[in-house]
């Protein structure tokens, strides 16, 4: 009984473990289109979520919604991000991933 219950209390916390790692893995496969600010605007973004969501609202943007984007992240979400470092992420967004015209 008692080596079922160690086995059993091994196997949830591998999983625990295990959790992380793949959610990392995860976030780090997508790669940003290349471009000036790519590797600011990865590290900024993905400190809070997913790059998926950079390309998959894509085509819904142009340079003003990006804007709004990165402010709201900034003012509602906290973003560690200054003034310099968000008008190079926009610059960034609006070059390579603005689907809007």
């Amino acid at each position: 009984m008692r080596r079922r219950c160690i086995a059993g209390v091994s196997v949830a916390v591998a999983g625990v473990l295990a959790s992380p790692v793949l959610a990392a893995d995860e976030v780090g496969s997508l790669q940003l289109k290349d471009g000036p600010g790519k590797e600011l605007t990865s590290g900024r973004c993905a400190i809070c979520h997913s790059l998926e969501y950079i390309p998959s609202n894509a085509p819904a943007m142009d340079r003003a919604a990006w804007q709004k984007t990165v402010q709201k992240m900034r003012e509602r979400f906290g973003a560690p991000i200054s003034d310099e470092e968000a008008q190079r992420i926009l610059d960034y967004l609006s070059a390579t991933y603005a689907g809007k015209s």
